[in-house]
């Protein structure tokens, strides 16, 4: 297999970093760069960007509005993307929810809301991880009993990202309470203004409220919000948790980290660090670096493999290991700038690091606090690796 870039995948890499360089804001770069959260309001102009060029949408099928990219082109969009510190747009919309309507929603389903998510006017969140089932959704306690024209959906969803600024809950909830336990599951998309549903902050590690606890409390929901048939749930989420999973190789954030941490080392040198210092870190980052790119191409091959039973453990080793590596990574950027990477610490003016604590510090630990969590979003690893041993000694 030939996974070198052509010609024309490079020109296309080209065209992107030129794109990005005339058109991401300044401020929203510097911001991404530095962990903030940052809400919808803040990112609309940009979301409208990247629509009117027909880039929004990276994983959807052309027909419903994506670009009609390879998934070479889409893997180099999304590196160069992270490299230039481009925010995050209503992940759970555009790279979860969406693809998953495209795939199983209904035609009226597809009108009420591929366009609406396109222009972001619409912003989703998920409710699949409750208090008592995190990554073992098969034993999620939600209920959603059918009354009439209504789903009638009772339970409580956890760690749910966004949920205060989303108008839809992408939703798992039991519609049948006998046999497996995989089998009763069914996927419904919840209004969050609809009566009964009630949204607490979680303050995370890092001090910033970006995720929550829903409580859903007899809400009524229209039978028409079911993402195709009822009790095929399980076959939905697993497409949507994939797509989730690919994505959590974190390819273009590890890139531009090791690209940081480059940078880093030289500032640190010139502020104190001694030569043998820096020689260690550098030979810590070229291992790092190493391993970056065996990632890379792990991506590659998935991308570039045609459907297959081994597909879902791909996705899952992936995930695995580029969570592992963004904790190194993190780990590598705080050991370099030692106490000053401490949020409250202000290096006086005989600190030799004051300087470099200056410009690279603002926002760095707190978002390693947050990514301390990326072995556990989106399913935990320990998860992810009974799911690999499984589908193995299945196949």
């Amino acid at each position: 297999m030939d996974l070198t870039f052509s010609a024309e995948e490079e020109a296309f890499r080209a065209e992107v970093r030129d794109f990005l360089k005339a058109h991401l804001p300044t401020d929203l770069a510097e911001a991404e760069a530095q962990g903030f959260h940052m809400h919808r309001s803040q990112l609309a102009e940009w979301h409208r960007t990247l629509h009117e060029k027909g880039w929004i949408a990276p994983n959807w099928p052309s027909e419903f509005g994506g670009p009609g990219w390879t998934p070479i082109q889409k893997y180099i969009f999304e590196v160069e993307y992270g490299l230039a510190n481009g925010p995050e747009l209503s992940l759970i919309a555009l790279s979860m929810a969406g693809p998953v309507i495209c795939r199983f929603g209904s035609p009226e389903m597809k009108v009420r809301f591929l366009d609406p998510i396109l222009r972001g006017d619409i912003w989703f969140c998920q409710g699949f991880s409750e208090p008592q089932s995190g990554s073992d959704l098969a034993s999620l306690k939600t209920r959603a009993v059918l009354d009439g024209d209504d789903y009638v959906v009772t339970g409580q969803k956890i760690w749910t990202t966004s949920a205060h600024m989303a108008d839809y809950m992408i939703t798992l909830a039991r519609t049948r309470f006998d046999g497996k336990p995989q089998a009763g599951l069914s996927m419904i998309l919840i209004p969050m203004d609809a009566p009964g549903v009630t949204v607490r902050p979680i303050l995370s590690i890092d001090g910033s409220h970006n995720v929550n606890e829903v409580f859903l409390d007899d809400v009524r929901v229209p039978r028409g919000n079911l993402v195709g048939e009822a009790h095929s749930g399980w076959t939905q989420a697993k497409f949507l948790l994939n797509n989730e999973r690919t994505h959590n190789a974190y390819a273009g954030m590890l890139k531009r980290y090791v690209a940081r941490i480059a940078r880093a080392i030289d500032a640190a040198q010139g502020n104190g660090l001694s030569t043998q210092e820096a020689a260690d870190y550098r030979r810590t980052l070229g291992i790092l670096s190493i391993d970056v790119a065996a990632l890379e191409w792990s991506v590659l091959r998935v991308l570039a493999s045609a459907e297959s039973p081994l597909l879902g453990a791909a996705a899952s080793a992936l995930k695995v290991r580029g969570s592992e590596l963004l904790l190194r990574a993190g780990e590598l950027e705080l050991s370099i700038a030692g106490p000053q990477m401490a949020p409250r610490f202000r290096p006086d003016e005989a600190s030799p690091h004051k300087a470099f604590a200056s410009q690279w510090t603002p926002g760095k630990a707190d978002q390693y606090l947050y990514f301390r969590a990326a072995t556990i979003f989106g399913g935990s690893n320990e998860i992810q690796r009974g799911i690999i041993w499984s589908t193995l000694f299945r196949n």
